[in-house]
């Protein structure tokens, strides 16, 4: 296993999540993602969106629309804007929401873009207000405004930008100004993989990886995966090191199912805090309705941490139920978890 992993900085839970972890910046994970729209998996709607804007600006010798992506976090949004700094011919600047701490953070890395270049933001709802708004020229005229001085004395300089294209990506379009929202010429949603694209992904991360995978491994690797293109190449690792030790090197569907039992991960992808959180429902509160913050007490939990990380995938797969009245089990939970429902004390 890798050092991370064995040093405990990487836990059963974190290996399933969604957010980019240390991990994920190794170069072997780093080379897994593709550089081109054809070499792309999945979201093809989007796919075909980028390619004709990508081609009609080129056609025009412009910078492509501004692009929003927004989806819960390891769908692919990173990756596809490093794709539009290739196909466009750019050199891509990466920084997130929360970096851009000051006006003159911005500033200097608008400033030193070139024609044509990618500024990609991530988490872009949490830009702070005042650097938002040096935003709104910079997309809208390429150009920032300098007040120099102040009082009576206050001027006023408009400083001209190159053309650039601005990249940005949420997990929570919601909390995105409509000022912003509205200057993004192209905006998309990136939705959870199937199973069949995730298989694709697989074999093609072990080819890269140059693993020997079964068709059979493929297919298990991508149920546990949480439609997430990230954490199956997350645990494509974790099985390639169990199979390495454990087994011939050769990765089947008993390694697969041994490797991630191991580290907690069951037959649907989910770990032992989804299990927690669905049992605490259950157990706790006869299957709810309950509140996210009576939820989260219980499991000594932030509730941030169940709303973005555990909650989304367990109501893409219906097993919880998010109402007005709170969160309940779904009877897809308990027959999941084994247990028998009690109708007298579960409200469906």
């Amino acid at each position: 296993m890798t050092d991370n992993f064995k040093s405990g900085t990487i836990g059963p839970q974190e290996i399933v999540s969604g957010d980019c972890l240390p991990c994920d910046e190794e170069n072997e994970i780093l080379s897994l993602r593709p550089g081109r729209l054809s070499e792309y998996i999945g979201q093809g709607e989007i796919v075909e969106t980028l390619k004709i804007a990508i081609e009609a600006a080129t056609k025009r010798l412009e910078p492509i629309d501004h692009v929003l992506f927004h989806g819960p976090p390891g769908l692919g949004k990173t990756t596809l804007a490093h794709i539009i700094a290739n196909e466009m011919g750019g050199k891509l600047t990466t920084t997130s929401g929360p970096a851009l701490e000051k006006g003159g953070d911005l500033i200097g890395m608008l400033t030193h873009l070139e024609e044509g270049d990618i500024l990609f933001i991530d988490e872009i709802h949490r830009t702070p207000k005042s650097v938002e708004e040096l935003l709104y020229p910079a997309m809208e005229d390429f150009a920032i405004d300098f007040v120099f001085d102040k009082g009576i004395h206050a001027r006023s300089h408009r400083y001209r930008l190159n053309r650039f294209t601005i990249v940005g990506a949420t997990t929570r379009a919601g909390l995105l100004s409509s000022p912003l929202r509205d200057r993004f010429g192209i905006f998309r949603n990136l939705d959870f993989y199937d199973e069949r694209e995730l298989v694709q992904i697989s074999i093609r991360s072990a080819n890269l990886l140059n693993i020997q995978m079964k068709k059979a491994a493929a297919e298990e690797l991508s149920k546990r995966s949480r439609g997430t293109p990230r954490i199956v190449n997350r645990l494509l690792k974790r099985v390639r090191d169990y199979a390495q030790v454990r087994a011939d090197g050769v990765i089947t569907f008993d390694t697969v199912e041994a490797a991630l039992s191991l580290e907690g991960v069951d037959s649907k992808g989910l770990t032992k805090l989804d299990r927690k959180y669905l049992r605490t429902i259950i157990d706790f509160y006869h299957g709810g309705p309950v509140g996210i913050e009576a939820v989260a007490a219980t499991l000594q939990e932030e509730s941030d941490t169940l709303v973005d990380v555990v909650e989304p995938f367990l109501l893409k797969t219906g097993l919880l139920v998010r109402t007005s009245s709170g969160r309940k089990a779904s009877e897809a939970a308990f027959r999941h978890l084994g247990l028998k429902i009690d109708r007298q004390k579960t409200l469906f």
